[in-house]
């Protein structure tokens, strides 16, 4: 991005002109003041040129108090030692190869944390410098994503620990004293075991979900998939688990468009809306299959979908949370569980192009609907 320059004369007017930036970006058509970053230029006299909004509003400092000032009195920095960053890196007399300074945590007056880059314009590879572009982050963003990777760090610490105390524990028990213990005592354990290696099993399996989820990278493999069966098929293991059959109601309102889906996704997010249905909700558990309106919005021509609604008829979940359930670690009122589930049921759903919403049941339950854009992979179009 080409930025123009102004003599130290020009420079020092910039304080008595509205406008908070000059040069080239104007004449592009580039409004500083719509960049989500901070952005701070001086010219070749170390004189603030450009002060745009994010840049005030992080640095609490009005454009009029910055502009026509030297760079090191407009945004005094310091480094998390108390070094001022300015005589540190002097970029106006400092080594003729650089070409700027790399992000890095700094320190505003008054103690606020801000992520500054700074980037050297020279006209020619060794000669002066020309400009000073610098921008500014707010530190809040990357501290509310480590707070929530620290997070999950502790709760899989703790989630495996459990099961792994148990798994080395019975192993060790049955290896030392496998002689003493009857075979119904020797099964017992042994199933404890298995049991506690399935929930670690599920756990990683929940990790790498996550880190797919996160990255961008959970990938899909579309297929055609009968939604109605699908739901049918998590009923009857339920029912074969012992839950009564008159527990669940499934209804299907045909016809019901193709629907093109990775199926073994698809049963993820049925196996934890029915789970978290039958666990936490009380009553009789209805499952709603019906055709509707496009989830996506801003579309210009309407795309047939598939929508299941999951509802009980137990206490509900309460009116403040109702914007956490989708959120890391969100168990509501009841423990048990990694509290990942329905965090991982909605980065599903999105990267299907659909939509996945939560309410008040017609009982007082609570009511989780999803909607799945049915449309056929563009190769078969």
């Amino acid at each position: 991005m080409s930025v123009g320059t102004s003599s130290a004369p020009g420079a020092r007017r910039a304080r008595h002109t509205p406008a908070p930036c000059h040069g080239d970006l104007a004449e592009l058509g580039i409004d500083p003041d719509e960049l989500p970053d901070g952005l701070v230029i001086a010219d070749e006299h170390g004189l603030v040129v450009c002060f745009n909004a994010a840049a005030r509003r992080i640095t609490a400092t009005a454009a009029a108090d910055a502009l026509g000032r030297r760079l090191e009195k407009a945004l005094p920095l310091e480094d998390l030692e108390g070094r001022r960053w300015w005589q540190v890196t002097d970029p106006y007399g400092g080594l003729s190869i650089r070409v700027g300074q790399p992000e890095r945590n700094l320190l505003l007056p008054g103690g606020r944390e801000v992520l500054v880059s700074a980037r050297y314009v020279r006209s020619e590879p060794t000669g002066p410098v020309r400009r000073v572009v610098v921008t500014l982050r707010d530190t809040e963003a990357r501290r509310r994503t480590e707070r929530s990777h620290a997070e999950l760090i502790a709760t899989v610490a703790h989630e495996l620990r459990s099961p792994l105390t148990s798994v080395k524990g019975f192993t060790a028990t049955l290896l030392a004293k496998w002689e003493r213990f009857t075979d119904d005592q020797k099964r017992l354990m042994l199933e404890t075991v298995d049991a506690d290696a399935d929930r670690v099993t599920r756990l990683i399996a929940e990790l790498l979900d996550i880190s797919r989820i996160d990255s961008g990278r959970l990938e899909l493999r579309r297929q055609p998939v009968d939604i109605g069966a699908a739901v049918g098929r998590h009923i009857q293991a339920y029912v074969a688990a012992g839950q009564p059959a008159d527990r669940f109601l499934l209804r299907v309102e045909q016809p019901l468009p193709a629907l093109w889906a990775d199926p073994d996704k698809v049963d993820q997010v049925l196996s934890n809306l029915l789970e978290n249905a039958v666990r936490h909700g009380e009553g009789t558990v209805t499952i709603d299959i019906t055709p509707s309106a496009s989830p996506r919005e801003g579309e210009t021509e309407e795309i047939t979908a598939t929508s299941v609604t999951v509802s009980d008829e137990g206490p509900g979940i309460p009116e403040e949370s109702m914007n956490r359930v989708f959120t890391r670690f969100w168990r509501g009122s009841k423990r048990g569980g990694t509290g990942l589930g329905l965090y991982i049921v909605k980065g599903i759903v999105e990267v299907h192009g659909g939509l996945i919403t939560v309410g008040r049941a017609p009982g007082g339950g609570a009511q989780f609907r999803f909607t799945l854009p049915v449309g056929a992979p563009a190769y078969l179009a």
